[in-house]
């Protein structure tokens, strides 16, 4: 039999990750579990991964890559345009992420102390502003807060609704819950 090619073995260990993840959860994986479900050795795991973070950022990275681009596209936005491309910007990444989100559940406190992910709480502050409208109003800096939590669990929950559904219900919801600063 043929040896797997490396990058198909990349790939099969990235899979079997994020399904272990998903599973038992980040703290709860370790490499020799992800080696067993790809049928190959610890060594091979390492071979291709420094480690389980460097393992983690990979599988992580196209969502930050979006989470980064929507950070870029805030900038210089204030009060009604920030919050609205926060939300659709929030809800997009969340749903076209959903699964990420799902593997990452309950963990998100504890990852953010690892190096390869500590930017993403000053992401997500900026983000939380945004969608608050820069508001330095308790409420409304309470309500991105929830939203962004919620939208994320319904992404991770509600698997089996389709994109469209979910992310219409989502940004439905966003409007409903968030004040326009702009408001008169």
């Amino acid at each position: 039999m043929m040896a797997r090619a490396v990058s198909e073995t990349h790939g099969e260990i990235l899979a079997a990750a994020a399904r272990r993840f998903a599973v038992t959860g980040y703290r709860g994986t370790s490499l020799q579990d992800i080696a067993r479900e790809v049928g190959c050795s610890k060594a091979t795991v390492l071979y291709h991964f420094a480690n389980k973070e460097a393992l983690l950022a990979e599988l992580m990275a196209p969502a930050i890559g979006v989470l980064r681009d929507l950070d870029d596209q805030l900038t210089g936005k204030t009060g009604a345009a920030a919050q609205e491309v926060a939300a659709q910007g929030f809800v997009d990444l969340a749903v076209r992420f959903r699964r990420e989100i799902a593997v990452l559940r309950g963990e998100f406190p504890e990852l953010l102390c690892q190096p390869a992910f500590a930017h993403i709480q000053q992401i997500s502050d900026r983000l939380r502003d945004a969608l608050a409208g820069h508001s330095d109003r308790p409420g409304a800096r309470i309500a991105a807060l929830v939203l962004l939590a919620g939208i994320s669990e319904a992404c991770a929950e509600f698997a089996d609704i389709p994109d469209d559904e979910l992310r219409a219900a989502l940004l439905a919801l966003v409007r409903r819950a968030v004040e326009p600063v702009d408001a008169p």
